[in-house]
Formats: structure tokens, sequence, C-alpha cells
């Protein structure tokens, strides 16, 4: 075996030696209590809570949440590009040019996200 590894193995080994006494450790000294109402309850500084500990959120809000990962991530190629651009002068218009359909993508699904009313928060149901 080569030596070049011995370390490696080493850390490795005291890793599990150390993941295994804390997770046996934890369950020797642990104390295993009775279920009281008491413990099921939500921490709310003290007072009785009002409502369920997990409501329910209405499908709006992971809705603008993927709009804006989606147009987050654009932002992110349009800073790419812009790094690419400037050191690429000689093919300028090339790059703009397909810098500009991609915006033009963008815009017609923005577009079509508004007819579709993704973002109207007036709307029930």
């Amino acid at each position: 075996m080569n030596l070049e590894y011995l370390p490696v193995l080493m850390q490795l080994a005291i890793a599990v030696v150390v993941a295994v006494s804390m997770l046996g450790g934890a369950i020797l000294i642990g104390q295993r209590g009775r279920r009281t109402p008491a413990k099921d309850i939500p921490y709310e500084c003290g007072k009785d809570p009002i409502g369920p500990a997990n409501p329910r959120f209405s499908v709006k809000f992971y809705m603008v949440a993927m709009l804006f990962i989606l147009f987050d991530i654009e932002t992110v190629f349009f800073f790419a590009w812009a790094v690419v651009y400037r050191h690429e002068l000689a093919n300028g218009p090339q790059i703009l040019f397909a810098m500009l359909f991609f915006l033009a993508v963008l815009g017609v699904g923005l577009v079509y996200e508004l007819r579709k009313k993704a973002l109207d928060w007036t709307r029930h149901g």
C-alpha cells in the first residue's frame, strides 16, 4: 500500500470514530421523556399559538418565486454576456444580435406571463 494515502485513511478513520461515538453517546446519555401536549405546541414567545404551525400558502407565492428565479438566472446570463462582449469586440454584431434575440424571447415570456395574469395578486382562486 502506498504510504502517501495513509493520512487520508487516518483522517477518514478518525471522522468515522468521532461520528459513531457522538451518535452512540447521544443514544446512551440522551433523555427519553414522555410526550406531553405542551411539547407538541410550537414555541411562540410563551403565548398560546393562534393558528396551525405550518399554514398552507397560496400557489401564487410559488409561481412568483419560480418566475423570480427564472429571471434571476437570465440576469446572470446577461452578466456573462457582458463580460464576453467586452473581450470579443471583433465579433460584436454577431454577439449583440444573439443577445437581442435572447432579450426578445424574454420579452415574449414576460408578455405571456402578464396575459396569463401570473403576476396578478387581486385575482382570487
